[in-house]
């Protein structure tokens, strides 16, 4: 184990010679297979205090400087650099589930009025609290600074079995929907775990897309049909990208994770998950749904595994959420919630407790907890 001055300093080592390796993982040809073990649910071994930290700077590094071309990728602390991994199908069963559109104002920063009264709400399917900046984002990282009491966390298929999701607004509009009026756009970075394995991957979404009413069969080619919209004329359609394999991990160790999204108009859009020591990447053509050009907005929590299920804690949990973004800007952004806000339809079963915080910084950000 190293000291803090000499892991410190290997670290800042590799960051100065970045610039120049990067180049030459665009350029290889070798494929590595993705460092994971899909058949065990990974656990942080225990770290001195100043080798956690080193490791805790790596991974917000990782976390924001994706691999530099389309395709999955992995890296291994304390290496800075990207390796070709192996990309596999997004599993197949995923679909998120939306909450209700109609009557609810996404995007109303004023919507605080469940903040102001101290509601108590139970996260997800609507309530939830989002981060939303002076303009549009062109990225979000996602954490845990602290989480207490997890010793277990339950879904539809056993322990462990959640996403993490950082979720974009899905009020609007881009050239993807063609010239159907109704028609918005959503698209999801997220990391499932599912018992034994894991994915990485992103999921996209066309709500209101077509002309005619309840019609079917209106989605673009290659997309799923996930049926008539609920709250508008056309179909909703949605689409997965590839995924990268992961390990599924214990709920108690969401301290040594993180979730990012980024994305780049008429570039690549990318999510990275970095889990202890790993990081994984995928990274795709932002033209699927152009996001780029409508995001402003951005929900990050732990919930279900899809299919409005929900992620179900052990009594006692307590859990720090930070949603960090990228706008241009260093002033603190706005907090938006809880009432009538989040647009992920799956949900977990704690509740808001307090108040949520919006800090200014070199990447500003909003921090609250749930616990139950």
């Amino acid at each position: 184990m190293q000291s803090k001055s000499k892991s410190g300093t290997r670290y800042m080592i590799q960051l100065a010679i970045m610039a120049s390796l990067v180049g030459a993982i665009g350029t290889s040809s070798a494929v590595f297979a993705a460092p994971t073990d899909n058949e065990a649910v990974f656990t942080a071994p225990p770290v001195s205090a100043a080798e956690a930290q080193a490791q805790e700077s790596w991974r917000a590094d990782m976390a924001r400087h994706g691999a530099p071309a389309e395709g999955c990728y992995s890296a291994s602390y304390p290496s800075i650099l990207w390796k070709k991994a192996t990309c596999v199908a997004a599993p197949a069963k995923y679909r998120s589930k939306v909450p209700s559109r109609s009557g609810s104002v996404f995007g109303d920063s004023t919507n605080t009025k469940s903040q102001a009264a101290g509601r108590a709400q139970t996260v997800g399917n609507g309530e939830d609290y989002v981060v939303q900046g002076p303009g549009l984002l062109s990225g979000t990282v996602g954490s845990f600074p602290t989480v207490s009491g997890v010793t277990s966390e339950t879904g539809t298929d056993g322990s462990n079995d959640y996403t993490l999701q950082l979720n974009t607004n899905f009020n609007g509009t881009t050239s993807t929907c063609k010239s159907y009026s109704y028609c918005t756009v959503w698209q999801q970075f997220i990391y499932e775990s599912d018992v034994s394995s894991g994915y990485v991957f992103i999921q996209y979404w066309l709500f209101s897309y077509g002309s005619s009413t309840r019609s079917g069969g209106t989605c673009p080619s290659g997309w799923n049909d996930a049926g008539a919209d609920p709250d508008g004329i056309g179909e909703d359609c949605y689409v997965n990208s590839s995924a990268i394999s992961a390990p599924a991990v214990a709920a108690s160790q969401l301290a040594n994770v993180k979730l990012s999204g980024s994305v780049v108009s008429g570039g690549n859009d990318t999510t990275v998950f970095t889990n202890g020591t790993t990081a994984y990447t995928l990274t795709t053509k932002d033209s699927k749904v152009n996001i780029a050009a409508v995001w402003n907005q951005s929900e990050f929590n732990i919930v279900g595994d899809g299919g409005g299920s929900a992620a179900t804690f052990n009594t006692g949990s307590t859990i720090t959420v930070k949603d960090a973004v990228t706008d241009g800007s260093t002033s603190a952004p706005t907090c938006v919630g809880p009432s009538d806000a989040g647009f992920t339809g799956e949900t977990n079963n704690l509740t808001l407790t307090g108040s949520c915080t919006a800090t200014g910084a070199s990447s500003p950000y909003i921090q609250f907890t749930e616990s139950n």
